[in-house]
């Protein structure tokens, strides 16, 4: 993997903790939020359905990074339950970077109807330390809630549906700053709406997917004047890794 942009080409192997280290919570404010996706090379978001077609090596090492990094790893359901997601795990080249916080950040899991699987992984084996997280609407129904709330801890996030911006808010008010949403891209699309996407990590595949696949981001356009920090706006190029055909992206909201 090197470090192509920005700098001279092969300088010697990248510092990828310090490229995607996150800005100083005093400074910046506010939770941060960092988006990490993966796309075809004509903009597919998944190949029959799921991100993983789409992966190879350099892509995972990144993934396990921006996950180690993180405070709490957001997700909606569909996505949680389409990728079979479990609890995170941190690798031991990684491990310092936890230091002062539970070994692996919890999963954030944005779900209005409840529809998880209390006995299933990503719930009943979540590590004590990093318990799953569960962000429902209050109308859900209360004996789901009950059963869900054994395995993981369930947060209210708003009456009768549960918006992208009320997670961020509740995640924030239990202290979590660095924020990673790993989609899916309706999660990302309610992110990106209410201007609250700092940060774009997107790897491009050397793939060709064709198909009906859509975006990585998919909803409606940031609105001005939105509860972010900017309506619509551009994004910077922060860096630009290659490893054989893949690009790993990352941009910044311009002015962070």
């Amino acid at each position: 993997m090197r470090l192509i942009y920005p700098g001279p080409a092969g300088a010697g192997p990248p510092d990828l903790a310090g490229l995607y280290a996150y800005p100083d919570p005093a400074a910046a404010g506010r939770p941060w939020v960092r988006a990490s996706m993966i796309e075809s090379a004509d903009g597919a978001a998944a190949v029959d359905g799921l991100s993983g077609g789409l992966g190879g090596p350099a892509d995972r090492e990144i993934f396990g990074l921006l996950r180690a990094l993180a405070g709490v790893i957001l997700v909606g359901a569909g996505t949680a339950r389409a990728e079979a997601y479990r609890p995170a795990r941190v690798a031991a080249r990684w491990a310092a970077l936890r230091a002062g916080r539970p070994g692996t950040p919890p999963i954030a899991v944005l779900s209005g109807r409840l529809d998880l699987d209390p006995a299933g992984p990503l719930l009943a084996e979540a590590p004590d330390g990093a318990r799953t997280i569960v962000i429902t609407a209050e109308s859900a129904p209360a004996a789901r809630r009950a059963e869900v709330a054994r395995h993981a801890d369930v947060i209210i996030g708003g009456e009768h549906e549960v918006s992208a911006a009320a997670a961020v808010s509740a995640l924030a008010s239990r202290g979590y700053r660095e924020i990673l949403a790993e989609g899916g891209p309706h999660l990302l699309g309610q992110l990106a709406a209410a201007s609250l996407i700092d940060e774009l990590c997107v790897t491009i595949s050397p793939v060709l997917a064709g198909g009906a696949a859509g975006r990585i981001i998919q909803g409606a356009a940031p609105v001005p004047g939105g509860p972010g920090p900017a309506g619509p706006g551009r994004l910077t190029l922060a860096h630009v890794l290659a490893d054989g055909d893949y690009l790993l992206c990352r941009y910044a909201r311009a002015g962070s």
